[in-house]
């Protein structure tokens, strides 16, 4: 009787054990036949908090069939600027198919509406994404995400728009704890970066000149542990008396919405900031190109009570498999 009871409680484990290894495999299977694709759209709002699609805009306004210079797989994480003389250069993540790398592409637009792709203007042997492109007194900058070099990055360009060099390297890390999203902004007189480091935490640093020395900050991590709040999703916002910071959420799954918070306070050695309302400032949308999340927002003002943003989202699509020849 004993030995019945042995078997049957061993069946079951067995059981138990290839039920749950083939669900994941199922799980496994799932992944490699659908994949996000990403897209880029154009938002317009009052603020830079309550943004909605822009009207006569059909979005998304760039897609990976846009790219012509590499086989791209979806492009994503935009951040604008508007030169003197009116147009609008978009830089974002181009996913190199082939490489399986990300590189920094670009697009113009005399009204924000119509977008032209251009080409690729960085490239790196390490993944690039999340241009963060800036202007300071005479220059154009980029702080791109380096990912899996550890490093954060300056870049400045040589001939702008499509020649970028390094000029600096803010922090040191290494492949396994990479500094994700970088986020620069200058407050008073001295310049802050966020990014999102280890243990899903937020970390801030600070220095008193772009190119010079960079330190951690006092309150750093100023968020920790947390899947929701602590990436950057977009540029650092300043409106009016305002400053706000974007966060992109990661659950229930990565890039599915971004909230915005006020940095109430900020010295070079504290730092408070509150939510600004409970509901986020982009989410997934019902239309296809968006349905399933959005995670990046650029914000820029271009008149009074008048803001354009250049935002992204996504969508699952299933991978169609290639028969055997």
């Amino acid at each position: 009787m004993f030995l019945v009871f042995l078997i049957a409680v061993v069946l079951t484990v067995a059981i138990a054990l290839f039920t749950k290894r083939y669900q994941k495999h199922l799980r496994k299977k799932k992944l490699r036949r659908s994949r996000e694709t990403w897209a880029i759209g154009i938002y317009e709002g009052v603020s830079p908090i309550e943004l909605r699609p822009a009207t006569g805009v059909v979005n998304p306004v760039l897609s990976a069939d846009d790219v012509t210079d590499v086989r791209a797989r979806f492009v994503a994480d935009p951040f604008m600027t508007k030169d003197k003389d009116g147009v609008w250069r978009l830089f974002f993540e181009v996913l190199n198919d082939r490489r399986d790398k990300g590189e920094i592409g670009y697009a113009t637009s005399r009204d924000g509406v119509q977008w032209q792709y251009r080409s690729i203007v960085l490239r790196d042997r390490h993944h690039l994404s999340y241009p963060y492109v800036f202007a300071w007194k005479d220059d154009m900058y980029m702080i791109p995400e380096c990912g899996d070099s550890g490093c954060i990055r300056i870049f400045r360009s040589k001939a702008y728009p499509e020649q970028w060099e390094p000029v600096c390297t803010i922090g040191k890390g290494d492949s396994r704890k990479p500094w994700v999203d970088p986020s620069v902004f200058r407050h008073g007189d001295r310049w802050y970066l966020f990014s999102y480091g280890r243990n899903r935490s937020l970390y801030l640093f600070c220095a008193e000149e772009l190119a010079g020395e960079w330190k951690e900050h006092p309150a750093s991590p100023v968020v920790t542990g947390s899947p929701h709040f602590a990436r950057p999703g977009g540029r650092v916002i300043a409106d009016g008396g305002n400053l706000y910071r974007f966060a992109q959420d990661e659950t229930p799954q990565y890039g599915s919405k971004v909230w915005a918070f006020s940095i109430t306070e900020l010295t070079p050695t504290t730092y408070r900031e509150e939510p600004v309302s409970p509901d986020p400032v982009l989410q997934a949308g019902n239309d296809s190109w968006n349905r399933d999340g959005m995670h990046t927002v650029d914000p820029h003002q271009i008149a009074k009570g008048q803001w354009l943003a250049a935002v992204d989202g996504f969508t699952i699509q299933p991978v169609k498999e290639e028969k055997a020849r």
